[in-house]
């Protein structure tokens, strides 16, 4: 949502990396209920050292990114466009990202893309503790609760637990293909 209402995105990659935000998990619809899936990464050893969002790198060590592609896959492949987007998503998983900013703007350039919008990107070069544009960091974190109340769409699983808001971007993307603009717009 506030992406669309932007001309421009500003990634903040100047701040410290928070853990515990949509930075690097998001939730889908799996067959048992709503899921997180997580991207690992490495953090320092050094408590005393604050680690920049920039210099956060992935945890390449094992592949997550295999087993979280066979999650995708099993939660929506009988999605009516998960085939139509499956090639386009599909680089994200296949290249081994070192940082975490890199794979977060491959993932938005793939949510642009099949959302048919054109927003151009930049990323922060100084952390600005209050930013002259408009500043939308608070919606990295899950505990900001959003007054916005989702329209229900049809889901996956819905016969089995009901509609689920808050989920990923894909889960509309994957549901409604290019129809999911018009959703986000109304």
């Amino acid at each position: 949502m506030a992406i669309l209402q932007n001309d421009a995105i500003v990634f903040e990659v100047e701040d410290n990396f928070q853990k515990q935000t949509y930075r690097n998990r998001c939730y889908i619809y799996a067959s048992l209920g709503k899921l997180q899936m997580n991207v690992p990464i490495i953090r320092t050893h050094d408590s005393m050292i604050k680690q920049k969002t920039k210099d956060t790198k992935v945890d390449n060590e094992y592949a997550w990114q295999k087993r979280q592609l066979k999650t995708l896959q099993a939660a929506y492949r009988s999605s009516p466009y998960y085939e139509f987007y499956e090639d386009d998503i599909m680089p994200i998983f296949e290249t081994k990202h070192n940082f975490l900013q890199d794979l977060n703007i491959k993932t938005h350039e793939f949510i642009l893309d099949a959302l048919l919008e054109d927003i151009s990107f930049s990323k922060t070069t100084e952390y600005l503790k209050e930013p002259i544009m408009k500043d939308s960091r608070i919606l990295a974190t899950p505990k900001f609760k959003s007054s916005f109340e989702f329209k229900p769409y049809t889901q996956v699983f819905d016969d089995k637990y009901g509609f689920i808001p808050n989920l990923s971007i894909l889960d509309l993307i994957f549901m409604e293909g290019p129809n999911a603009i018009s959703y986000l717009k109304n």
